[in-house]
């Protein structure tokens, strides 16, 4: 998924000419807490309302004061994980979106992210996880995929988390199964360590909940 496929079509970019209160009135409207500044399609920086509030000015044009803006932004070919990296880095609440040409496109706000990512990580599908801690060392892909799949499960997502205050890693795996007990036999089988199973409606939702929050503290963080 690319940047051009995460552009909001709702929020606006501010001018120059607009003022600080109309700019404070769209992040509350939108509930953002930065917004893109734009001539025309020159994308000129990022507008926050700590910044606003320090020009203690809201009802003048903004393009009158002197300010020191970020210029953050991501290409529209970037891919989503790039544009969280870069979200979460900054801590911002939107990333403008250039074109290869550095015109400004739009922007991509913290809420698309995170539903963009719910939909990435298979959220929404049927289905059970399977949660294995293990060495970096011994991660293999295949074999792992090997063991679902030999027991007529698919992997709808999959990701490696690092586990606190710990040298292994946590291998989150969505599969398109409820019952996993076979799947399950098979890891203990291969002296895998399995450190958590959801395949009822109720826990899998707590553990994804769970994971969101902890996904939702990272971009925030």
């Amino acid at each position: 998924m690319l940047a051009k496929d995460l552009i909001s079509d709702t929020i606006p970019a501010l001018k120059t000419s607009d003022t600080g209160l109309t700019a404070l009135n769209l992040m509350e409207l939108f509930r953002v807490s930065h917004m893109p500044i734009v001539n025309h399609s020159e994308f000129l920086g990022i507008i926050s309302d700590s910044d606003i509030y320090d020009m203690n000015m809201a009802e003048e044009p903004i393009g009158n004061h002197r300010l020191s803006l970020l210029s953050p932004y991501v290409t529209s070919s970037q891919h989503i994980f790039e544009v969280i990296e870069i979200v979460a880095r900054l801590k911002l609440s939107v990333i403008p979106v250039l074109d290869e040409k550095k015109n400004y496109i739009g922007l991509i706000t913290l809420m698309d992210l995170t539903q963009n990512f719910a939909n990435i990580i298979a959220v929404n599908n049927p289905g059970g996880l399977i949660v294995l801690e293990m060495s970096v060392n011994d991660y293999a892909l295949s074999e792992i995929s090997q063991i679902i799949e030999g027991n007529d499960g698919k992997i709808l997502s999959l990701y490696v988390s690092t586990a606190i205050d710990s040298t292994k890693i946590h291998v989150t795996i969505k599969i398109n199964k409820t019952d996993l007990s076979g799947i399950i036999q098979t890891f203990l089988r291969y002296n895998y360590n399995i450190k958590g199973t959801f395949s009822k409606d109720n826990l899998l939702d707590d553990y994804l909940d769970d994971r969101f929050d902890s996904f939702l503290r990272y971009l925030n963080t």
